[in-house]
This record gives structure tokens, C-alpha cells and sequence, in this order.
């Protein structure tokens, strides 16, 4: 049975999430919240850390960190282009899950396109993680009536790279 005109089968972009964890709140975070801004265009929401660590310094509902949920596929293709470009349109193969997500890190927010160094900031990376869905995948998450996918109607791992090689022009190096 061939799936090359069924539409429902087509996969696509649902979100990307983009995150930075500072560890601690005050100047750091914000200035974090500033990076995540100038890439995005979006502004981002605090992360808050769900348990206490003394070790870390950290308190249980303290802000650690930010993140920024991109949607809609102009936004996503224009992010995912500049974020493959830093990694030189390359990634690991251990960067996909079982699912078929995408989650790698970009150690430097000065590599993307446009960023120059600025002192006042300092340097932060982040991580930044795609989802990679079929249509229909929002009946597993929905409130009412919410029921299981298929195994046939979800994203595998090999399909997952096949897709962002085909889409992105990205290389895929197995290790």
C-alpha cells in the first residue's frame, strides 16, 4: 500500500522550541531573555525549577531559564535555516529520538546570521528541539475524546532523517 498522494501521511513541523537555562534568575536571565528576543522576534517565557537543589543553588519556583515556542511555518523555516546553518547543515545521527524529534544545541548565539558580539551580553548558548508530527497527531493531546496514534500514523526515526534531509539539505552523519 503506497502513501504518496495520502495527505494525512505528509509530515510536518508542529513547533520548535528554543531554550536557554542560566541556572539562577536576576541580570543573567534577562539578559538571556534579550538573546532569545533579538533571534526569535518572540518573546520568551521563564522556565522555573521544580525541585530545590542546594548543590546548584537553586529553589524550587526560582527562575532558571527561558524558552520560546515558535509556530507557523514561515517563522519555523526561517529559525530552522539559520540554526542548520551554524551547524554547517550537519548534525549527529543520535540527534533524533525514537519519534522522530530533532533536539541539538548551538553553543554560541553569535554564529546565527546578522549577530555580532556584543560585551554587555556575554556569550549564551542554547537548545533548541523540533517536533515532527503527521496531521491528526492532536487527538494524544486534546481534552476530551483523546485516544492513542497508530504506530503507522507516527513518525519514525529513519523517516524523521529522511525528511530533514530532503527538506533542509541537511547531512546526516552516522555515529
Amino acid at each position: 500500500m503506497s502513501n504518496e498522494g495520502n495527505s494525512m501521511m505528509a509530515p510536518s513541523i508542529t513547533k520548535v522550541t528554543v531554550n536557554i537555562g542560566v541556572g539562577e534568575g536576576g541580570q543573567r536571565l534577562q539578559l538571556a531573555e534579550k538573546v532569545l528576543e533579538v533571534l526569535t522576534g518572540m518573546k520568551p517565557v521563564r522556565t522555573l525549577a521544580t525541585q530545590t537543589n542546594r548543590d546548584l543553588g537553586t529553589r524550587r519556583g526560582a527562575p532558571i531559564g527561558c524558552k520560546v515556542t515558535i509556530r507557523g511555518d514561515d517563522e519555523i523555516q526561517k529559525f530552522l535555516t539559520d540554526a542548520f546553518w551554524v551547524r554547517q547543515n550537519a548534525l549527529p545521527s543520535y540527534n533524533f529520538d525514537s519519534q522522530g524529534n530533532l533536539s541539538f544545541g548551538i553553543s554560541d548565539y553569535t554564529d546565527f546570521p546578522k549577530q555580532k558580539y556584543d560585551p554587555d551580553i556575554g556569550i549564551f548558548g542554547m537548545d533548541i528541539n523540533v517536533v515532527l508530527e503527521r496531521p491528526g497527531h492532536r487527538v494524544s493531546r486534546r481534552r476530551q475524546r483523546s485516544s492513542k496514534v497508530g504506530m503507522r500514523h507516527r513518525v519514525g526515526r529513519e523517516e524523521s532523517k529522511q525528511w530533514f534531509q530532503e527538506r533542509y539539505e541537511l547531512e546526516i552523519v552516522e555515529e
